[in-house]
C-alpha cells in the first residue's frame, strides 16, 4: 500500500497560548481505514481542521510534513487548497444540520460542489447527487434533493453529507465522529455504509472517534490521542492485544467485559483532570493521573517500539502492561 496521507510533528496553537494539538504524527494508505481516538477536547477535530487549513482566525499551524499525495498541504495557498478540498481530500463534519445550510436544498449544496470541481451541467450534478442519495441508502432521492436540511431527520442529514463528501471521487475521506448524537441503531447504519463504501471505492479513511467499539469494528490501524499528543500507534490488533500507554490501558479498562465485569462492581475510570497545556510545557502530559508516574516524566519522554510498526510515548519499558496483567 502507498501512503495517501502522512503527517509528521504536526502542531496547532491559538492565540491565547493553549497548544491544543503537540507534535502529531501519521499515515493513512491507500484503502485503508484509520482511526484517530481519544476523549473529546485532545485535539482530534483539530488535527482534522488543520489538515484541511480550516482551523479558525488566530490559530497558528505548522508541521515538518504535510503531505496527501504530491501535494505539499503545509506550503499550498488558500486557492489552490480550495481547488483540493471537496474534490481529492473530502470531510464529513462532525454535526450535519450545522454543516448543511438550512437556506439552500440538498440537490443545491450536493450540485454545488461537483460544479465547482467539474465542468458539467446542473442537469448533471443533480442526476449524481441522485445517484449517490440511492447509494448511501436514501429512499426516493429526487424527492429528497428538492427537500431542506430542516425536513430530513439527523440519520438522513448524515447520509446527505457523506453522499456529498463522494461527489468528486475523493482518495481520502475524513470523518469526524460521524454518528455523534444519532441513536445506536442509526449509527450502526452508519458505520456498515461507511465500510462498504471504503470496501467499494477503495477509499482511504481517516475516522475520528471516542468509541473503542467503533475502533474495533473498523480500524486497521490507531492512533491514540491525548492532550494533542499521539501517545500510542499501532495496528488494531496489535492495540487490543497489547496496549502499552497507560493511558489506552486505561482507557480500556473502562470498557464492561461481558461475563466477566461484576454487576455490583463500578465502571473503571480514569482519575484526574486533563491538564491545559501551555507553551514550554514539557514532559508527559498523562504523568498526574498515572499511577505508574515517576519523577523523570516530568523531563522529554521518549517514544519506544513496543515491537513492529507498534509505539508509544512513555517512559514504562515494553511488556510492561503484559507482565502485570500476569
Amino acid at each position: 500500500m502507498s501512503s495517501v496521507l502522512e503527517v509528521a510533528n504536526l502542531r496547532v496553537g491559538f492565540s491565547n497560548g493553549t497548544l491544543a494539538v503537540r507534535g502529531v504524527s501519521l499515515k493513512v494508505e491507500r484503502g485503508e481505514t484509520h482511526c484517530l481516538v481519544g476523549e473529546s477536547g485532545f485535539g482530534k477535530s483539530v488535527s482534522a481542521l488543520a489538515l484541511m487549513n480550516l482551523l479558525a482566525r488566530g490559530a497558528t499551524r505548522s508541521a515538518d510534513v504535510l503531505r496527501f499525495q504530491d501535494f505539499d498541504l503545509a506550503k499550498m495557498s488558500e486557492r489552490h487548497m480550495a481547488q483540493l478540498r471537496g474534490d481529492k481530500l473530502a470531510m464529513i463534519f462532525q454535526e450535519p444540520m450545522t454543516s448543511l445550510n438550512p437556506a439552500y436544498t440538498i440537490g443545491s449544496q450536493m450540485a454545488e460542489v461537483l460544479r465547482r470541481h467539474r465542468k458539467v451541467s446542473r442537469a448533471q450534478a443533480l442526476e449524481r447527487a441522485a445517484g449517490l442519495l440511492s447509494r448511501v441508502g436514501i429512499t426516493a432521492p429526487g424527492m429528497r434533493l428538492a427537500q431542506y436540511p430542516h425536513q430530513l431527520s439527523g440519520g438522513l442529514r448524515q447520509r446527505v453529507m457523506i453522499a456529498m463528501a463522494l461527489m468528486c471521487d475523493p482518495e481520502l475521506l475524513i470523518a469526524d465522529e460521524p454518528t455523534t448524537a444519532l441513536d445506536v441503531t442509526v449509527q450502526a447504519q452508519i458505520l456498515r455504509l461507511l465500510q462498504t463504501l471504503q470496501r467499494e471505492l477503495g477509499l482511504a479513511l481517516l475516522l475520528i472517534t471516542h468509541d473503542l467499539g467503533i475502533v474495533a469494528r473498523m480500524a486497521q490501524r490507531v492512533s491514540v490521542m491525548y492532550a494533542g499528543e499521539v501517545v500510542e500507534s499501532a495496528t488494531a490488533e496489535a492495540l487490543f492485544a497489547n496496549p502499552t500507554h497507560p493511558y489506552t490501558r486505561g482507557l480500556l479498562d473502562c470498557i464492561p467485559i461481558p461475563g466477566k465485569s461484576r454487576r455490583d462492581a463500578p465502571l473503571g475510570s480514569i482519575p484526574g483532570v486533563v491538564p491545559r497545556i501551555r507553551p514550554g510545557f514539557t514532559g508527559c502530559g498523562f504523568r498526574d493521573r498515572c499511577a505508574h508516574a515517576m519523577p523523570e516524566c516530568a523531563q522529554a519522554v521518549p517514544r519506544q517500539s513496543a515491537g513492529g510498526d507498534h509505539d508509544y510515548l512513555c517512559r514504562l519499558p515494553p511488556g510492561w502492561s503484559r507482565a502485570q496483567a500476569a
